[in-house]
């Protein structure tokens, strides 16, 4: 169940019990199940449940009581605070005032895969891959591929903050057409680690392309947001 990644096993588990006490399974005056059945299911030491019960006592959310078992205090708050947009004003709306990470950053020239129904390819891309952060928590992890002739426009900007709202922004830049799909998959042993997250936790894999009037490909992202951060609304009509 825990992978092989630098987070300790009891943060890992801590973070599983945080999620079954967002979610209703375990709500407030629920007592816990007992330390040597949560043992057998998660495949654990003692010592690791009872570390992530007194990592979750510190935040509040249960109370360890000698004689007469662990009880849940509080209710987790839920994490998902994104709404997958599926326009690009609200798209920019969205990220505007984020901040990336940029302790995380690294920029190469690698080139983005293209295919047929993307567009065409602009003669070059400036690439960079970083973390996404909101109120000191990692949730996503980019992979952007910015023309180089619309990086060139403001390079301080595209690499300092979030890139929709500055592409929206510049003068001479058009976005003619705007498309993204999503896929759900599991946090592989990168993902696990930019995200804190654990190995096989659920995530959302976005990518996201731009073009310009002429059918050219200005902006390519591929982005891996935490499970627990998005939310996908849709108007049936």
């Amino acid at each position: 169940m825990f992978g092989n990644v630098p987070i300790p096993r009891y943060v890992q588990l801590a973070d599983l019990m945080r999620q079954r006490i967002a979610k209703g399974q375990w709500t407030p005056g629920d007592i816990l199940p007992s330390i040597e059945t949560l043992m057998r299911e998660f495949g654990v030491a003692r010592v690791t449940i009872r570390q992530a019960i007194r990592l979750l006592a510190e935040d509040g959310l249960l109370s360890p009581q000698r004689g007469r078992g662990t009880f849940v205090t509080a209710a987790a708050e839920r994490k998902r605070k994104l709404v997958v947009e599926t326009t690009l004003d609200a798209l920019v709306a969205m990220y505007s005032g984020d901040k990336p990470d940029l302790s995380n950053m690294t920029e190469s020239d690698e080139q983005p895969i293209l295919t047929e129904n993307d567009g065409i390819a602009a003669p070059h891309y400036f690439h960079m891959r970083r973390v996404h952060s909101r109120e000191g928590e990692h949730y996503c992890v980019a992979s952007i591929f910015i023309d180089d002739r619309v990086f060139q426009q403001a390079p301080e900007q595209l690499r300092n903050e979030v890139a929709i709202p500055v592409l929206t922004s510049l003068p001479g830049v058009t976005i003619a057409t705007a498309r993204q799909t999503l896929h759900i998959s599991t946090a592989d042993l990168e993902i696990a680690r930019d995200l804190q997250v654990p190995v096989n936790a659920p995530v959302a894999e976005v990518r996201r392309v731009f073009c310009s009037p002429d059918g050219s490909v200005i902006y390519l992202a591929e982005a891996t947001y935490r499970g627990d951060y998005i939310r996908l609304e849709m108007d049936l009509k």
